[in-house]
């Protein structure tokens, strides 16, 4: 278990510290076969991003109607919108072998060049998290992607040489979360640059209703669409929460998922209808109640929410500021109006204004607000 799992895994914990949360969009081990089951196998199978996939078939189709490889393709977005899947679809379109590694595991420079020297032509070379290569291997990389070939260096000292090595040519497929920390030089050599965006409620619903055929569950209408409205635009957390709403109406209802059994699994594993789990709320909670609002310093809340700044930072604020909850201003994070309501809670007439359809029950104040 990697140390960034461990972070995740314990960022994301529920209040008894038994299981992770459902609505993180990292990858974790139990997802692997279920995942790999669930990936579309062609363009025409993948729902959503319909740009990405018209973009993607006319730089594929023209590449085989040439009879060569197509240029290098840069893969970015959030995680959990399908960039894994999206690649291993690229080589089934080019009727090709896929090789899969990832930037962190691409530590040294003869790391990268074991793994060029085994590609054969038109081989499709996939690496995620590709911000996070190794200098030495990003840099023995812009060689290979423009001249698919690699120079090894034998010896050390004024005795070293340096050995050419031809490179078959392949097609590069990266997947990066943050396509700012991608270097200049290595972003220039992509060819092609697709960004992932999250997706729609309607086509959270097909991906549902088609992964509950797939893994056998009678998922009905109205349940795909409680369950898709609860999943942050995100395929990989819809799937999670399916599977999560699926063990609970085998074990308390009679298998069949229904709205009302996708209502009470999903408030089992804290996920409130606008997809906010326990640390989204605590991180709220703090902001408003102990902090008025803000602005206050990422350290201080997280040092209040009892989680380490990166945590609340890389985990929990991406999906607070796209839901319009959290603003990040030159003095700090200030809650908007719309977290205010979220929490019940009447808003200042200072609160800024958030950009979410919120749905909260009616403005109130209680004794317990204050606490």
């Amino acid at each position: 278990m990697t140390d960034e799992y461990q972070e995740f895994d314990r960022a994301r914990t529920s209040g008894d510290g038994d299981e992770p949360s459902p609505v993180t969009a990292q990858q974790l081990p139990s997802d692997g076969d279920i995942e790999t089951s669930l990936r579309p196998k062609s363009l025409d199978d993948f729902i959503g991003q319909p740009r990405v996939r018209e973009q993607l078939q006319l730089v594929l189709r023209a590449a085989k109607l040439r009879g060569g490889t197509p240029d290098h393709i840069l893969l970015s977005g959030p995680p959990g919108l399908g960039k894994t899947s999206m690649a291993m679809i690229i080589a089934a379109e080019l009727g090709t072998s896929l090789r899969l590694t990832s930037g962190p595991a691409l530590e040294r420079a003869g790391d990268l060049a074991a793994m060029l020297s085994n590609l054969t032509e038109g081989d499709v070379l996939f690496i995620d998290e590709i911000h996070r290569i190794a200098r030495p291997a990003e840099e023995m990389l812009y060689l290979a992607m423009e001249d698919f070939r690699v120079d090894v260096v034998v010896g050390k000292g004024p005795g070293a040489t340096s050995i050419p090595l031809e490179v078959a040519p392949f097609t590069l497929v990266g997947a990066t979360t943050r396509s700012g920390a991608l270097t200049g030089p290595l972003r220039d050599r992509f060819g092609f640059t697709a960004h992932m965006d999250f997706y729609e409620p309607a086509e959270l619903q097909q991906i549902l209703h088609r992964s509950a055929r797939i893994l056998g569950i009678d998922l009905r209408e109205d349940a795909g669409a409680e369950i898709a409205g609860r999943s942050r635009g995100t395929p990989r957390i819809a799937n999670r929460l399916l599977r999560r709403v699926r063990d609970y109406a085998d074990v308390r209802a009679d298998g069949i998922v229904t709205r009302d059994i996708a209502h009470a699994a999903l408030a089992v594993y804290d996920v409130d209808p606008i997809g906010l789990d326990r640390l989204d709320r605590a991180v709220l909670g703090a902001l408003v109640r102990s902090f008025g609002g803000g602005p206050v310093g990422v350290s201080t809340l997280a040092v209040a929410v009892g989680e380490e700044p990166a945590t609340v930072e890389e985990v929990c604020e991406p999906f607070l500021v796209r839901a319009g909850m959290i603003a990040r201003t030159p003095r700090g994070r200030v809650a908007t109006q719309a977290a205010w309501l979220q929490l019940g809670l009447t808003p200042p007439p200072e609160a800024a204004t958030g950009g979410i359809e919120v749905r909260a029950r009616e403005p109130q104040l209680d004794a317990s607000d204050g606490d």
